[in-house]
């Protein structure tokens, strides 16, 4: 193991960005000297709690002792922030998207390739303890060859408004991670995309331009299928589900619930109920994306989700996107 330890500044001091300085605080490899946010008071409060102090972005970037930065501010900053690290130098684990459009995605990666720097994206659910084992055990061959996957990804309850209104839609905020999902255990080009979508639960929702409710089927070049189902609102907590079948049989990821506790009664079997929200249910996951970035920063290794992961997942958003305003399926050669 490396000895050396990462100096790690946090841009961004949300709801995200205190999950990550937690991780960073149980990673003994990584030190935490910097937290940065448009806002000063949450700034300064997560930098305290974590034995940090509070840096304007700019000193951050001229610091030579930082060694990586973590980009967890609002998603219309990553593209400069990437641009900004990767001319300083710093290493990087950028939360999705990198941008919301394609262009300005790829001109960030064009300034990635002029200043090669470790960039990891933050496709947390790659480090998913049940996930990494279907991933390993399709790679293993224990259900044969794959040939179908169903992801389901429903959250408890839909965010504010203001949210949608700048998330840029339910395909490139909720169901990017299950695009990235599906080309990562398929590792295959996706071929075609068929979405479908609604406003089922709240009408607000689709008076911003969105939808709350969607399905959305891939196919590979080889003809192998994908069928993704997201809804903003489930009555009995986060829904996170995998189903892969193969050849020779099937592999399932199933919901977390805080203990496993299962209640056997007159009544019958009674289970806990899912774990309620993102920051719960992957609360593993981002420590180890966490302990990736470190990995690929000491050994000069590639990340478990690169920036060109990230520009092939917001290409399948922008698929599904067309796909839906045009009532038809989209190739993905007609995507940029």
């Amino acid at each position: 193991m490396s000895s050396k330890i990462m100096k790690l500044a946090i841009i961004g001091a949300g709801r995200i960005a205190a999950v990550h300085a937690a991780a960073a605080a149980a990673d003994p490899r990584i030190q935490l000297k910097y937290v940065a946010d448009i806002r000063r008071e949450a700034a300064d409060a997560l930098a305290d709690a974590h034995g940090a102090v509070y840096a304007k972005t700019d000193a951050i970037f001229a610091d030579d002792d930082v060694d990586a930065v973590l980009i967890a501010s609002s998603t219309a900053t990553h593209a400069d922030f990437l641009e900004q690290c990767a001319r300083s130098g710093k290493a990087l684990l950028c939360e999705k998207p990198i941008a919301l459009d394609l262009a300005r995605t790829r001109a960030a990666i064009d300034v990635l390739k002029q200043h090669p720097v470790t960039c990891a994206l933050g496709f947390n659910r790659r480090h998913d303890p049940q996930f990494s084992a279907l991933k390993q055990a399709v790679v293993d061959g224990r259900i044969g060859q794959l040939e179908t996957l169903t992801i389901i990804s429903r959250d408890p309850a839909p965010p504010p408004i203001d949210y949608i209104k700048g998330s840029g839609g339910l395909f490139f905020d909720m169901m990017i991670h299950d695009f990235d999902i599906a080309r990562w255990l398929f590792d295959e080009p996706i071929a075609t995309v068929s979405a479908f979508g609604s406003v089922m639960i709240d009408p607000a929702i689709g008076e911003a331009g969105d939808i709350d409710t969607a399905m959305v089927v891939l196919t590979t070049a080889s003809g192998r299928l994908c069928h993704i189902q997201n809804s903003r609102r489930t009555a009995f907590g986060y829904d996170q589900r995998i189903e892969a079948f193969g050849s020779e049989g099937m592999l399932q990821a199933v919901n977390e619930t805080e203990t496993r506790l299962r209640h056997t009664g007159e009544a019958g079997q009674l289970d806990e109920p899912p774990q309620y929200f993102f920051l719960e249910r992957y609360r593993v996951a981002y420590g180890r994306e966490l302990g990736d970035l470190y990995d690929a920063w000491s050994t000069g290794s590639a990340p478990k989700a690169t920036q060109e992961d990230g520009y092939e997942a917001l290409r399948l958003a922008e698929a599904a996107t067309r796909s839906l305003m045009e009532s038809r399926m989209v190739s993905m050669d007609e995507i940029g």
